[in-house]
């Protein structure tokens, strides 16, 4: 016997003795001296901790990556050159970058303490027959534990004794109806963790009733503690940004490297002065890595945190919210997410027709009849006000059963108040709801000094025990058959159906408890309820689906209501519908090769258990696919850490899930979804203008120094006219792009593929061209001058370059559009930076102070003309180049005109 081996794995499938025989136990429990050696054996009933990392190994983790060396290594290079401003600089992006990462890994690991918070609740236990309250971490398999209404249940449990016993297992299985429980021996071997309705587990809800249980498994034996161990395993994926930035990292340092080698020998064998060229290839070195970078990416991001906060997304590790935009699959759970989490009235059956619910108003349910003679729709709206448990706190708020309060609101909205009905029909007696009668039955003051007895419950039991059924011609003789097709075509549907039936009696029967009352029953119809979906869920669906990403739905609940809310949603397809739709039992018996070939066209999971979320999150991302993953459960939380990117609700999450989450939805809508995706790629588009501009800049740095000797010209620039370029254009102006409003189009595009390299789509193209347009500009710029016998064709230079960098900046905004188009004012931080840069600029001109420091000179009217006007090259050589762009993406649609 152990704390969770065969014992546990089969004991719904055992009768009540054989548990209890096979952990060596009584229904009197354990003695105390038994519990004592079992728990020296077992060990506490806590989930344990996996190995932690000390918080100084977690920050010093954070260095480790390529483009931080890089940057560290650029940081000394310019401390020994004596520019501690751009040391300083670099030094200070590092430790940001890694403070953050610090930060986002300690979150991480609070996904354990939450589940250990979950778990610790006292318990009461019967030892040597009798019952006390102890920890539950003393528990030990074979103790007798009791439960009643408002208890967490404190092990896994198979119970002995269940009267009316209810279980909310939301958390575990993502059903939002509380599971009615016995203690009959269940066949099925393969049954999930939903159905195997003779167990109770760890960390889940006693709403009702009360029971006994012999503990069968404890600690990290427990289906809770199973969760538990996947998040210890569980691996975070690298978003698609760093996975890119690493190789573009790693290949941008060689090249610079090989380039500024270059530049040295060619400079060397030109004769020029040996520490010149050092100085000049360790300066060009430094600036060719856009140490910026970092620090953009961190303020990008954070801005985009910060705007999706307004608007209900809440980001607790920043690359998520670049990750959205690579996103090709949403995997979302059902319950609370894709539905209101509200169980409600869709449709009622009376007088032999189906009611949807908007006609259910109250001009047509008028009044009650008040005898089996009345309407058949008004008697069965009394007979939901009133034969129900649920009630009306004085703030408005409904308590309750969910399908009770779900009946109790569909009575008042036809007129039917509860309170106001039972002064006229007060409750004189009552059978509670019974998991073996399944039916619930109460009694009430009637017309004419007569009781009326309402029974609602299971429709084939409802069915059994009526002979008559109301019509508004009055009492007809009942057709079992034709009301039972009528109840399974509800039900094939997704609904849950209810069947309510009455009876009148001359007085109260003198005893209410049998079962005999609830015979010669008159059928007053059927109810049919549902969680429905969210009323912004099918929009949100569509715009999923015309932004390139699959809607997934990943479910507990049955595949029944699962189809129907997938189909009422567009998740979907009217064409093949079967082949979308998957149970976990199915999915368990197919082989992962197969898995792998089907797992893109499936759309419904359903009667999933947790490791099974994740296996599908693994298979997706096997498939390339990256993956989103909503939920609010414990059961979601490992396949959450596990997802590109996991999504947590913040209303009705658990502490487990929104710890185990990169984002949580404040306002627990599948909707924001849709806004945070929008975000992300709006995010990393601007991230890629950034890289676009930084690394043409760099580029055209390099073109000017290594071509100028090839046309027998002097090295352009000095060090510090190369650091000073460096310094202004990188930092205000790539900053500023990150307020670029999103383009044109954004959600009408699939996204990215998650292996495309940073550079697809013309980028790398573009670095070059305009690169060596830049160094072209420059290096024309200094024949032209030098030529003309020009005493400050280097200051011209370096202004030229300096400036031709922000009018790339300009151009570079939109993919496609026109700057002027776009108006200069629409992003005002990226005007101001150009502003400032030309303000700094000119000052190195023409203050004197500033004239020996950057060995400049100050220019006349007519020299700073010539600069300002080559300047502009570039940029109206990318505006012609856009102008290419929107004149052959238009050409398709002419055509088709």
């Amino acid at each position: 016997m152990t704390n969770g081996g065969p014992v546990a794995a089969k004991s719904h499938q055992q009768s009540v003795e054989e548990s209890l025989a096979g952990l060596r136990t009584t229904r009197q429990g354990l003695s105390a001296a038994e519990a004592l050696a079992r728990q020296a054996q077992h060990g506490p009933n806590e989930l344990a901790e996996g190995k932690r990392r000390t918080a100084l190994r977690m920050f010093l983790g954070q260095f480790k990556d390529f483009m931080i060396v890089v940057l560290l290594a650029a940081a000394v290079i310019a401390g020994a050159l004596g520019e501690m401003a751009d040391t300083i600089a670099i030094a200070v992006i590092v430790v940001l970058n890694a403070a953050l990462g610090f930060v986002q890994e300690y979150r991480a690991e609070k996904a354990m303490a939450a589940l250990r918070k979950m778990a610790a609740t006292p318990a009461t236990v019967v030892r040597g027959g009798v019952p006390g309250v102890i920890p539950a971490a003393g528990l030990v398999p074979g103790d007798i534990v009791l439960l009643e209404a408002g208890n967490v249940v404190p092990a896994d449990l198979r119970l002995t004794e269940a009267l009316k016993l209810r279980v909310e297992e939301a958390a575990l299985t993502g059903e939002s109806v509380p599971v009615e429980k016995q203690t009959d021996a269940l066949a099925d071997e393969g049954l999930s963790v939903g159905d195997r309705t003779n167990l109770a587990y760890r960390g889940t809800l006693v709403t009702y009733g009360r029971g006994t249980g012999v503990v069968i498994a404890t600690g990290m034996k427990t289906e809770l503690g199973r969760i538990a161990t996947m998040l210890q395993e569980g691996e975070e994926t690298k978003t698609p940004l760093q996975k890119r930035l690493v190789v573009f990292g790693k290949k941008l340092a060689l090249a610079v490297l090989a380039i500024c080698a270059l530049v040295f020998v060619v400079g060397l064998l030109r004769n020029e002065p040996p520490l010149q060229m050092l100085l000049t290839a360790i300066s060009l070195a430094v600036a060719a890595i856009p140490e910026a970078l970092p620090a953009v990416i961190t303020i990008s991001l954070a801005l985009g945190a910060k705007k999706m906060v307004r608007q209900n997304a809440l980001v607790r590790k920043l690359p998520a919210v670049e990750t959205l935009g690579s996103v090709t699959y949403i995997c979302s759970d059902k319950t609370g997410t894709l539905t209101l989490n509200r169980m409600s009235v869709e449709e009622v059956y009376a007088d032999r027709r189906w009611i949807p619910e908007a006609e259910l108003s109250r001009d047509q349910a008028a009044a009650p009849g008040g005898t089996t003679r009345g309407l058949p729709l008004p008697t069965l709206l009394t007979a939901l006000a009133l034969s129900n448990d649920a009630r009306q706190e004085a703030a408005g708020a409904v308590v309750g059963d969910p399908t009770e309060t779900a009946l109790f609101a569909q009575a008042a909205a036809g007129g039917f108040s509860k309170p106001a009905l039972e002064l006229r029909h007060p409750r004189l007696a009552e059978l509670p709801f019974d998991s073996e009668r399944k039916l619930m039955t109460t009694f009430h003051a009637w017309e004419e000094g007569k009781v009326v007895s309402f029974t609602k419950g299971a429709v084939e039991v409802v069915l059994e025990r009526a002979d008559r059924v109301l019509t508004a011609q009055g009492e007809s003789e009942l057709v079992r058959s034709e009301v039972l097709g009528a109840a399974e075509k509800s039900a094939a549907e997704g609904l849950r159906v209810l069947g309510i039936g009455m009876r009148v009696w001359d007085r109260l029967p003198e005893d209410t408890a049998t079962e005999q009352v609830e015979t010669g029953l008159t059928l007053l119809g059927l109810v049919g309820l549902l969680d429905p979906p969210r009323q912004e869920a099918k929009e949100s669906v569509q715009t999923c689906r015309t932004a390139g990403i699959v809607p997934v739905m990943i479910t507990g609940d049955h595949p029944l209501t699962a189809r129907a809310i997938a189909r009422r949603i567009s998740i979907l397809d009217d064409d093949h519908p079967a082949e979308q739709v998957i149970t976990g039992r199915e999915l368990e018996q197919l082989s992962s090769e197969e898995f792998g070939r089907r797992v893109e066209h499936l759309r419904v999971y359903a009667r999933v258990a947790p490791e099974q979320k994740l296996k599908i999150v693994k298979a997706l991302q096997d498939r390339g696919q990256f993956v989103a993953m909503t939920g609010d459960g414990v059961n979601d939380a490992p396949a959450l850490r596990r997802a590109d990117i996991g999504v947590a609700m913040g209303i009705t999450g658990t502490d487990v899930s929104k710890e185990a989450s990169h984002m949580i939805l404040l306002d627990d809508n599948f909707a924001t979804i849709v806004k945070a995706v929008a975000e992300g790629r709006r995010i990393f588009d601007n991230i890629r203008k950034f890289i676009k501009y930084t690394m043409t800049s760099n580029s055209g740095e390099i073109w000017t120094i290594f071509l100028a000797p090839f046309f027998g010209l002097p090295i352009p620039l000095l060090p510090i006219h190369i650091l000073w370029i460096n310094l202004v254009t990188d930092g205000l102006p790539g900053l500023a792009l990150a307020a670029e409003p999103g383009e044109k189009g954004l959600m009408e595009r699939p996204p990215r593929q998650p292996k495309e390299s940073i550079f697809a789509h013309g980028l790398g193209t573009h670095i070059v061209w305009v690169g060596l347009l830049m160094g072209a500009v420059s290096i024309v710029t200094q024949a032209w001058s030098i030529r003309a016998g020009l005493a400050h064709w280097q200051t011209m230079v370096f202004t030229v370059l300096c400036l031709s960098q922000m009018g790339h900046v300009l151009a570079i905004r939109s993919e496609r559009e026109s700057l002027f188009r776009q108006g200069l004012f629409s992003n005002r931080p990226i005007l101001g930076a150009f502003l400032l840069t030309l303000a700094l600029q000119l000052a190195t001109i023409y203050v004197p102070l500033l004239n020996p420091i950057f060995k400049t000179q100050p220019l006349t009217l007519g020299e700073l003309a010539a600069t300002l006007a080559l300047s502009s090259v570039v940029f109206l050589g990318v505006e012609i180049e856009k102008l290419f762009r929107r004149a052959l993406s238009s050409r398709p649609t002419r055509r088709a005109r």
